[in-house]
């Protein structure tokens, strides 16, 4: 039986893992490889790696990180983070990468994810939507870690994304980062019914039940979460967990 994909999306800063708030308020949480052997151990479907200073330093996600998940990692995982060339992603996908996720150059350079899609593959280019509400303007897009506000609205953006070819878009509320007070349905839901490709919702979650809600009410195709796989408690201890299978199963029967 189809069941969608759970996916622990973890930040990077300084090749250390972090999980933030509303894109700031950085916390650090540890080791990200020994996060992966974690969840190795969980069985997690696929990981998302998002190195949040490559593009303010000019630089992109550091090959050697990406080649020590690749060696440990038993699951797909995908990595994004100032990745501005074709070269730099073709050495990303050597270095063990399933997935090459693009943000802020995507917005600014659209020939170049056409040029992505052709040489790799739509399911190998995937696209990260950083939205934010704007009082009395809406939902916009923002770039560049949520610091510059572009315009657009998050649909107009996701379909634009979708011509260039993209073969999946991960779409994450800035209002809703690191809240744990659930995703933005009607966001995730707006977007899932404007295009044809998948959509991972991603921003909010702090419950399995969130699961649920995105994919059966939001129409996502799979869900992401940083803070409810890394977080335990009111407190929020540091603990990396991630649901079983008979959990999951029985969630979106």
């Amino acid at each position: 039986m189809f069941r969608p994909r759970v996916i622990p999306a973890l930040l990077l800063r300084n090749q250390g893992l972090v999980k933030t708030v509303k894109f700031n308020k950085y916390r650090y949480i540890g080791d990200p490889i020994n996060a992966v052997k974690i969840f190795n151990n969980l069985k997690a479907d696929e990981l998302v790696f998002l190195d949040i200073t490559a593009n303010k330093e000019g630089r992109t996600i550091p090959l050697d990180f990406v080649k020590k998940v690749g060696a440990e990692a038993n699951m797909p995982f995908g990595v994004g983070g100032g990745v501005k060339t074709v070269d730099e992603i073709r050495m990303i996908i050597n270095a063990g990468a399933e997935k090459v996720i693009l943000n802020s150059f995507a917005y600014d350079n659209p020939e170049f994810v056409r040029k992505a899609v052709a040489e790799f593959g739509s399911s190998t280019i995937v696209v990260s939507i950083d939205v934010k509400n704007r009082l009395f303007k809406g939902q916009q897009v923002y770039i560049f870690s949520g610091k510059k506000k572009t315009g657009i609205s998050p649909i107009e953006y996701a379909k634009r994304m979708e011509s260039l070819g993209v073969g999946e878009l991960i779409i994450n509320s800035i209002d809703n980062d690191g809240t744990m007070a659930g995703y933005d349905i009607e966001l995730i839901k707006s977007i899932s019914d404007s295009v044809t490709i998948p959509v991972v919702a991603l921003g909010g979650a702090a419950t399995i039940s969130d699961f649920s809600k995105a994919i059966l009410e939001g129409h996502a195709s799979a869900v992401a979460a940083g803070s409810m796989f890394v977080y335990h408690g009111a407190r929020k201890a540091v603990l990396i967990k991630y649901p079983t299978k008979e959990e999951l199963s029985k969630l979106f029967l």
